[in-house]
């Protein structure tokens, strides 16, 4: 169902974006792979290896015209775009009391701007295409908060309010628009984590287990190749937020 599609990764360098790309891959579909600073040598020879093609583009997709420069370049290559995922994210984790001003706005910058300057332009392609899906990530921490993390919290609780809106606006032309909240993920970002607050993190969780990219991976595929989901958000987390 995917084979030949064209699909967007943004933020597809590692962990979460990495195993999408490989998932879609896998599927079928030719990927566009975006990345901000750096890109693994090994990583356009394993998706293309599946057997389909992969053009990376470095952009800032928190720039609006970097954004639009992606997209053009995934349209002169692929023609169309069937999916996209709004991936790219950061974060600048410190107590409320502790934030700077530029530790918020760049965190809503790369997480938020990023998803309406993608879905901006790529839902023109879209509409004259009558067809598409947009998968945005959000997370759990959008859902429920967390201490530490009110930047982080705004970005992916905008991430849902966006996706919902978006999702309204585009299902009259065939447009699917979903969110996906992943809760603790197996990544880098995990695994600097100290034994101890890994053991506070799974006492939280009834699957008493973080989740594997691969399996996030899963979810937007299937969410990509489903037409009657939309305005959906998926919690991804070991039943942590119910």
């Amino acid at each position: 169902m995917l084979k030949e599609k064209t699909v967007i990764v943004t933020g597809g360098a590692k962990g979460i974006g990495r195993a999408m790309a490989l998932k879609f891959a896998e599927n079928g579909a030719n990927i566009v792979l975006n990345y901000r600073s750096s890109i693994p040598d090994d990583l356009i020879s394993e998706i293309e290896d599946k057997g389909v093609k992969c053009v990376a583009y470095q952009a800032d997709v928190s720039n609006f015209e970097q954004a639009l420069s992606l997209v053009e370049t995934a349209v002169s290559n692929f023609k169309t775009i069937d999916v996209l995922v709004n991936n790219a994210g950061i974060t600048k984790d410190t107590l409320l009391m502790r934030m700077n001003e530029n530790d918020f706005d760049s965190v809503l910058e790369v997480n938020l701007k990023s998803v309406f300057n993608m879905v901006k332009h790529t839902s023109k392609v879209m509409l004259k295409q009558k067809s598409g899906s947009i998968i945005n990530m959000s997370s759990v921490v959008g859902v429920a908060g967390n201490i530490g993390q009110a930047n982080y919290a705004a970005s992916k609780a905008g991430i849902i309010g966006f996706t919902k809106t978006a999702a309204r606006e585009l299902a009259s032309r065939g447009i699917t628009c979903n969110a996906i909240a992943p809760g603790f993920i197996q990544t880098a970002m995990t695994d600097v984590l100290s034994d101890k607050v890994k053991e506070s993190v799974l006492d939280g969780i009834p699957l008493k287990r973080f989740g594997k990219p691969e399996e996030v991976a899963e979810l937007a595929v299937f969410l990509a190749k489903n037409k009657y989901i939309t305005g959906q958000v998926i919690n991804i987390d070991g039943g942590m937020v119910m």
